[in-house]
């Protein structure tokens, strides 16, 4: 029995399928183009590498280290780089500076991504609600968060982590009240510049919800952007929270944290300066690799190149 098509059936209903394969072809070859920019750029790779090698020495430092972080003894305190045992050395109470680096990327590493996503989800919620409805909501809201946006970034971290007392937790709230307004203000602005495009009013015509129109019109181009600058985030997170540990307002001693173990190697600084440089290498080092990645992230989103 064969099947004959209804020539009352409108042509939109037999090119949907077509239409919507040509719109899967479009988003594999858009994000095709953003993985081969990203391949040929050396400086890209290279930074992905590096943030890759500083993420899986964290994530597996009891395996690589099997020495305990926090055991000390005064007999080998401050041991220069390349003893027998301690290739990197011990810090000023004796314990070993390697198992501490690698044991410490995991509180960097989280104080510097977990702030930026919890910013990235809280922040885009609130750019979307205050970009999409605009009038005398975009006004209040965006007056307010201007008030912190003011402050510079490292006051008001202190300021926070101050009133709220030391602690991780406490530095995880400070530095995610920091990034917040600044994503809100990249997601409204970008929000406010596709609300009126014409595929938008045409959705708004044709009877779609609000939720429905954000969801399918809006959210996909505002994550974008938006996400490309929290990603440039990341390098600053690091350093604010290794501020705060510097300045007793984060993790709290005997954790292993880079910018908590440069505040206790300073005393060290003219006895074994090496060794006392060894968190500050490694908090420059893990910033610039995720600046690097995160400007070789934006130039080959860039649709425009």
């Amino acid at each position: 029995m064969s099947t004959v098509l209804d020539p009352s059936l409108p042509a939109g209903g037999q090119a949907r399928p077509a239409i919507a394969a040509s719109r899967d072809k479009r988003s594999r070859s858009y994000w095709s183009l953003v993985l081969r920019q990203l391949g040929r750029d050396p400086v890209t790779v290279a930074s992905a590498l590096l943030v890759l090698l500083i993420v899986a020495s964290a994530v597996l430092a009891p395996w690589i280290v099997p020495g305990d972080p926090y055991k000390a003894s005064m007999l080998r305190r401050l041991l220069p780089i390349g003893s027998a045992g301690f290739p990197l050395g011990t810090d000023e109470l004796g314990r070993d500076m390697l198992a501490r680096l690698l044991h410490g990327g995991r509180l960097s590493l989280l104080m510097g991504v977990l702030p930026v996503l919890l910013a990235f989800g809280i922040g885009t919620s609130i750019g979307l609600f205050a970009g999409y409805v605009g009038g005398r909501a975009n006004m209040v809201i965006m007056r307010t968060l201007d008030v912190f946006y003011a402050f510079p970034s490292v006051l008001l971290a202190v300021a926070v982590a101050g009133a709220l007392g030391p602690g991780m937790s406490n530095s995880l709230i400070a530095l995610t009240l920091v990034f917040v307004p600044q994503v809100v203000r990249v997601a409204e602005s970008v929000t406010t510049q596709v609300r009126k495009l014409d595929y938008v009013d045409a959705a708004r015509m044709s009877g779609a919800g609000t939720l429905s129109i954000i969801r399918v019109h809006v959210l996909g181009n505002v994550l974008g952007p938006v996400f490309v600058y929290a990603t440039g985030l990341v390098s600053v997170s690091m350093i604010l929270a290794s501020g705060l540990s510097f300045l007793g307002l984060g993790v709290k001693p005997p954790e292993p944290e880079w910018g908590l173990m440069l505040n206790t190697l300073r005393s060290a600084i003219y006895l074994n300066p090496w060794v006392a440089a060894l968190p500050g290498a490694m908090i420059f080092m893990t910033s610039i690799a995720f600046n690097l990645l995160a400007d070789g992230v934006r130039s080959a989103m860039d649709i425009r190149r």
